[in-house]
């Protein structure tokens, strides 16, 4: 290898030339030449979980740098005074064994002090976040209210919409439509005749030339295979519309001008069109070659032979597809499918010869038999073929039946008779024959019947039936519990569900005293002794539920033979009378079960009520005169004695009845409704003696002194209805209408700074109290304090979120822009609450959406029919906006309902003037004093 001389290698050349740059080196770091880096020269950007780079790695520290890492951080800024330095001042030291028993006892202590702080923790970490939450809610929901408004935008105004940029000019975002011009006659006429053949040469082509030149500059003479002739475009047009209207004239009445295109022929043969397409046929032609392939390898295969010619016949070629089947016929004549899809494909009389040899073929058979039958069009010859088929299958049940059906009632006896003969274990025939026959032939029947099928319950059922219907009921009875007896006998098992459902059936078809009888023979069938009360309850339940009511009755009237003392049994047994029976029925019902349970009250009460309402006055004081001996010092007796006479206008006999029953049977509700009767007829000073007296009794019911609080209040005694009311609330603290009495009592007298401490006080002493916010709500808007009342209603329904009247409270203190909000969020919190859903029913009416309000209306009367404040404001709806019919129905809905509850309601119901008026009477009044919507 040649060496360069010396004379031609530097002598100050430097070493690192053409060497690797070392890692981290930075080119001008050392003079302070950085420039800037771009990301061309770091690269792309990574994750946190990429893989690194290891063509680049970070430099490493020396020993001495890492020693210095570990030394501990003694700096004062790294000093706490209770906890000391930050770091560990052992690091340097050795973790021995001991080190690690006691970390992990440090930790365990840790861990058990963290679990005794964490639920605390975690419920002070969630209030701080609910708290954060209210004071700086989302963006989100700050604009729920207008992101619920987008679903009332509809298409158009979205597509309208413009985008966000969008840079185009006016006419580029406002394209117009191509504008086309016809072409003129004039140019079409040129057109053509520039192209006509002539004959002659022209005067001007022969001076000028041969005519091969034109005198003109860019001319071209004329074609030669351009028809002559000048071309009138109005008589094409003219034309045009002739020819139209000829096809128009085709289809439609010269009359009328209607269509007489029959649009449903029309659409059966667009259906029988069978779509030739090249998938479909190569399709059909692989089928036909397959079934073709299994005729010839198996023509004993009846199935290829149907397959083959209901493929024929999809494919439209109904002669090919009969001539398959025939030849199948002749290749097996010993199958029945195959002489019925014969029968199938050929058309009337055709088929009926094809029928005719299937029966000569396979005399047997009864589907041949039957469908030769269907062919025939008149009944005669129906008959006909139906005897010759039974004459060779007399066993057949189903041709017994279908020649029964053609004959009149004595040959279809004749008939009948025969058939039992040849098909003894028949029900339904031997069952056909005795409905046919008279009484004393069809005991005979089925008395047969039973020797010949001993194992079948419908032939005792229908002999039971019989014996009914002829007035024999002593006998059904018998006839039942024999029928369970003969069936056990033969080892039959009593299934009670099949017996149950037969019962309901004879009941449908009248025959009442057989399902009563069925009823109390298998009621008891495979029920436990202990279970049985219960499970016939829910049978009565159940068969009511079915509309079977004698059934029902059946039940209840064997249960009481057995639980003669059962109190539950009578009273579910009175009701069921009252909903579904008669008011005798009720009566006698309720005679029997106060004989058996004289101490049930509630039984003594629905006689007496039944008798009231009937008119009866006599009977029902008999009735409570018995009803007083047997429960003397029944509280529930007196009071509806003492209501029987004060509705009759018997005033000093319910007075007499009252002081008996404070000096026999004395107990707060007998004080309040003697201090009621004497308010309502005017005798205040009785009634506040009375209540006097009352109070030094029972001084812990609030009634009492409610009423006295309103008789003075009355009587314009403010200062003495505010000490009665001071009294009240330190023996009834927790008595929610007294502090609403007392509050409202200052709120009149014009002391509101005093009604709202009374209101605040109240909340004090019953917490999470929706009523005492409602009113303290209230208060606040009475005064003009709309500002104060909304804070007030944020902070009630913090309290109380699920309070239904909270909410439609706040519906209506909102904007009408914001009230659809509200009603959301309250459906939300309480979605079956019935205040809410009479609020969303006023809200839909405000708006005019009769529809939807009439819909919620119903909804909130089902859920409570008990409030009568749904019913009121339901009823002057529909006097606004329904018709006769919609009010006298919801009218009666109300009646029926009886309801009892509802702030409206109950100030207009109790009030003294109205405490006569029934609940028909009522309804109108209420409706004048609600408010239809704010």
């Amino acid at each position: 290898m040649a060496v360069a001389p010396g004379s031609l290698v530097s002598k100050n050349k430097k070493n690192f030339i053409g060497v690797p740059a070392p890692l981290g080196y930075v080119p001008g770091l050392g003079r302070g030449a950085t420039g800037f880096t771009t990301r061309s020269d770091i690269g792309p950007a990574r994750d946190a979980n990429d893989i690194s780079d290891d063509r680049h790695p970070a430099p490493k520290k020396s020993k001495k740098q890492e020693d210095e890492d570990d030394d501990e951080d003694l700096n004062d800024s790294n000093y706490d005074e209770f906890h000391g330095y930050g770091g560990s001042l052992f690091n340097s030291g050795p973790y021995e064994k001991d080190d690690e028993e006691a970390d992990a006892i440090y930790e365990a202590i840790d861990k058990r002090m963290d679990e005794k702080r964490k639920e605390r923790r975690e419920k002070r970490l969630k209030e701080e976040l609910e708290r954060y939450r209210q004071e700086r809610p989302k963006i989100q929901q700050q604009f729920s209210d207008l992101k619920r408004k987008l679903s009332e935008v509809s298409d158009d105004e979205w597509s309208n919409i413009p985008e966000v940029g969008d840079a185009r000019n006016k006419k580029q975002r406002n394209p117009r439509q191509d504008r086309l011009t016809p072409v003129p006659d004039s140019l079409l006429a040129k057109a053509t005749m520039s192209g006509d053949a002539v004959t002659s040469v022209d005067p001007l082509q022969q001076q000028y030339g041969s005519g091969l030149n034109t005198p003109y500059p860019g001319g071209m003479t004329p074609g030669m295979m351009t028809p002559s002739g000048d071309v009138d475009l109005r008589k094409i047009g003219e034309a045009r519309n002739t020819l139209m209207d000829i096809k128009l004239n085709q289809v439609s009445d010269s009359v009328s001008g209607q269509t007489v295109v029959d649009p449903k022929g029309y659409l059966t043969d667009l259906q029988s069109m069978i779509p030739q397409v090249g998938g479909d046929i190569a399709d059909i032609k692989k089928a036909r070659l397959l079934l073709k392939s299994v005729r010839e390898t198996n023509p004993n295969h009846p199935p290829a032979w149907i397959a083959s010619a209901r493929l024929e016949e999809v494919t439209g070629k109904i002669q090919a597809a009969r001539n398959i089947i025939m030849q199948g016929c002749e290749t097996c004549p010993k199958s029945e499918d195959l002489w019925l899809e014969a029968a199938r494909l050929q058309p009337g009389d055709t088929a009926k010869a094809v029928v005719a040899q299937a029966a000569r073929q396979l005399p047997q058979s009864v589907r041949i038999w039957i469908r030769a039958a269907d062919l025939e069009v008149e009944t005669k010859a129906k008959k006909r073929v139906l005897r010759k088929a039974l004459e060779h299958i007399p066993n057949s049940v189903r041709l017994w039946k279908a020649a029964v059906e053609l004959e009149d009632p004595v040959d279809a006896r004749i008939l009948l008779s025969r058939a039992v003969e040849c098909c003894p274990t028949s029900v339904e025939l031997w069952i056909a024959l005795a409905r046919l026959e008279n009484y004393e032939n069809a005991r005979k029947v089925l008395n047969k019947a039973r020797e010949k099928i001993p194992t079948d319950r419908l032939i005792w059922i229908t002999a039971a039936k019989l014996e009914e219907a002829h007035g024999n009921t002593v006998m059904v009875e018998r006839i039942i519990e024999r029928a369970i007896t003969s069936l056990r006998a033969n080892m039959v098992e009593i299934n009670r569900d099949q017996w149950v459902k037969d019962a309901e059936e004879c009941e449908q078809s009248g025959s009442i005293s057989t399902c009563q009888a069925i009823i109390r023979t298998v009621i008891g069938v495979g029920v436990e002794d202990e279970d049985r009360e219960a499970s016939w309850m829910d049978d009565a339940d159940t068969f009511a539920s079915h509309g079977a009511i004698e059934c029902a009755r059946a039940v209840y009237a064997h249960a009481l033979t057995v639980f003669a003392s059962s109190r539950k049994i009578w009273i579910e047994a009175a009701y069921f009378e009252k909903n579904h029976g008669s008011r005798e029925s009720l009566e006698v019902l309720l005679q029997r079960a106060v004989a058996h349970c004289p101490k049930a009250e509630v039984l003594w009460l629905m006689g007496a009520k039944s008798k009231w309402m009937a008119g009866d006055v006599p009977s029902a004081r008999s009735i409570l005169s018995l009803a007083f001996q047997a429960n003397p010092n029944s509280e529930e007796i007196w009071l509806a004695a003492v209501k029987l006479e004060s509705e009759n206008n018997e005033y000093e006999r319910a007075r007499r009845l009252l002081a008996k029953a404070r000096s026999s049977a004395p107990t707060a509700r007998v004080f309040m409704k003697s201090v009621k009767l004497e308010w309502c007829l005017g005798c205040n000073k009785d009634a506040l003696r009375l209540l006097d007296e009352g109070l030094k009794h029972y001084a812990d019911f609030p009634k009492l002194w409610m009423m006295k609080g309103q008789i003075e209040e009355q009587e314009r005694r403010m200062d003495d209805a505010r000490r009665t009311y001071q009294q009240a609330l330190k023996k009834c603290v927790h008595s929610i209408p007294l502090w609403l009495l007392s509050s409202r009592l200052e709120e009149k007298s014009g002391n509101v700074t005093k009604s709202r401490a009374i209101l605040e006080k109240a909340r004090l002493n019953n917490a999470h109290c929706a009523d005492l916010w409602l009113e303290a709500v209230r208060v606040e808007n009475r005064g003009g304090n709309k500002s104060i009342g909304q804070a007030t209603m944020a902070r009630a329904i913090q309290d109380c979120p699920n309070a239904g009247i909270l909410w439609a409270e706040a519906i209506f203190m909102e904007p009408r822009p914001q009230r659809k909000s509200k009603s959301v969020d309250a459906l939300k919190r309480c979605e079956h609450d019935p205040n809410v859903l009479l609020a969303v029913s006023k809200l839909f009416w405000s708006e005019r959406k009769v529809t939807k309000a009439r819909e919620w209306f119903n909804r909130a009367v089902k859920i409570e029919p008990d409030l009568g404040d749904t019913w009121a404001h339901y009823y002057k709806f529909e006097l606004q906006h329904g018709t006769e019919e919609q009010q006298e129905e919801i009218r009666k809905k109300c009646i029926n309902a009886e309801p009892h509850h509802g702030e409206v309601w109950c100030s207009v119901s109790k009030a003294i003037a109205n405490w006569r008026k029934k609940t028909e009477d009522l309804l109108p009044l209420v409706a004048k004093n609600v408010t239809g919507f704010v």
